[in-house]
């Protein structure tokens, strides 16, 4: 694909972009705090851009994955460049969830809340649905490609449109036709996805009013210590394991935080790292990713990457249990992390599918649901975190994987 072929799109133009979304976002918190009343609505613009964005996600990711798959060139480079990124996956999720365990046994947020301090009607819904190894390999194929669509199963996309980009690699000259539609849809995607990046701003105003008119600052009060030990552990995960792999790879620093900037504060304000995969992919490519690359694992990232959520996972485990009064000895945290490591893998198949994992983990492992309570006071706060630490692992894993081709990034970009 042509990159000149998208200079056209409205968001890559608009280098303010960045100021309006920091604009809506302290409108948000304005509107929420002290005009409640109001959210309402706003509520539903929230809606409407988010909707805008996800249902271009699917033909984006589709026909994105086809045309880097079937540009790479050959199948032997192509399974190696995703044996490099499943190694490179596994190993920095596994250590996302040893530092959540370390962060949350050394400062012990639970320590000392009492399991009733927030209300909750049902926890029935976070239980419904338990993910497990069985329940992984039957969704990893949808029983038919419109199902996934419809459900917005990002993994059941991938894998789908992975198979199907190495059809096309196989069958070579004879699909030139499918692969012209797949560069012409992508482009029509993104042109599509410029259009609807107008309303940005609105839909990050509408959706922190909504977050914070809902739920309300004061039930943060109480649960500070939880939030800030998720905060901290982020933070520390950014500068302990994602800048030092900048440093080993040579991604040069600043110029990926300019290329990443917008996608990753997208990604903050609307809880939503899919949402900003669109802006990712072109920050990538600005960055000097050639699309092949990005288009193949970025999405894969999307299921087998979300650091954000997997540290989250392991602090949020062990927090529920010193609610509880449970005192985890250190093989039965190293289980818990060993269950997270394959489960959390399905984190991409499920709507609000960390609080799924999370009640699946505590269940299994006897510690009482009573504790999600808690969280869920302030899980929308807390989800923007994770979201955001979602999508900078994954970009920095995409920009790690092209230094291992050998690709020199632009220091210049963004």
């Amino acid at each position: 694909m042509n990159p000149k072929s998208r200079k056209g799109s409205p968001f890559l133009k608009r280098s303010n972009l960045t100021t309006w979304i920091f604009v809506g976002l302290f409108l948000g918190l304005f509107i929420g705090i002290v005009f409640p009343g109001w959210v309402p609505a706003i509520r539903p613009f929230q809606s409407l851009f988010l909707h805008g964005i996800k249902c271009a996600i699917a033909p984006l990711i589709f026909s994105t994955i086809v045309t880097g798959i079937a540009s790479a060139g050959s199948f032997k480079q192509l399974g190696y460049m995703g044996l490099k990124a499943f190694i490179y996956f596994e190993v920095i999720t596994t250590v996302a969830l040893a530092l959540g365990l370390l962060v949350v046994n050394i400062i012990k947020p639970g320590i000392g809340i009492p399991v009733g301090l927030v209300k909750t009607d049902s926890l029935s819904s976070f239980s419904a649905t338990k993910i497990s190894f069985e329940w992984f390999i039957d969704h990893l194929l949808p029983s038919s490609f419109a199902e996934a669509v419809v459900h917005g199963n990002v993994l059941q996309i991938v894998i789908f449109s992975t198979i199907f980009g190495f059809a096309v690699l196989a069958v070579k000259d004879k699909a030139k036709p499918v692969l012209s539609f797949c560069e012409g849809l992508a482009n029509v995607m993104f042109q599509f996805i410029g259009y609807i990046m107008y309303l940005a701003p609105i839909g990050v105003c509408a959706a922190i009013s909504s977050a914070v008119g809902e739920h309300g600052w004061q039930v943060m009060v109480p649960l500070v210590k939880l939030v800030g030990t998720l905060y901290f552990a982020l933070a520390l995960f950014i500068f302990l394991v994602l800048y030092p792999i900048c440093k080993i790879y040579k991604v040069p620093v600043r110029a990926f935080s300019r290329c990443v900037k917008n996608p990753v504060l997208w990604a903050f304000a609307t809880t939503s790292s899919e949402s900003a995969y669109p802006m990712a992919l072109d920050g990538l490519e600005k960055l000097g990713v050639p699309r092949r690359i990005s288009s193949f694992v970025l999405p894969m990232g999307y299921s087998f990457n979300l650091d954000g959520s997997t540290l989250y996972l392991s602090l949020a485990s062990v927090f529920v249990a010193q609610v509880a009064g449970i005192d985890l000895s250190l093989d039965r945290q190293l289980l818990i992390m060993l269950t997270l490591m394959l489960t959390s893998k399905g984190v991409a198949a499920v709507p609000r599918t960390s609080l799924v994992v999370l009640s699946g983990t505590l269940t299994a492992f006897g510690i009482p649901l009573e504790g999600l309570a808690l969280i869920l006071g302030v899980d929308a706060f807390m989800d923007m975190g994770r979201s955001a630490i979602n999508l900078l692992g994954n970009c920095l894993a995409t920009a790690v994987i092209a230094r291992t081709e050998g690709i020199k990034l632009n220091d210049s970009a963004g």
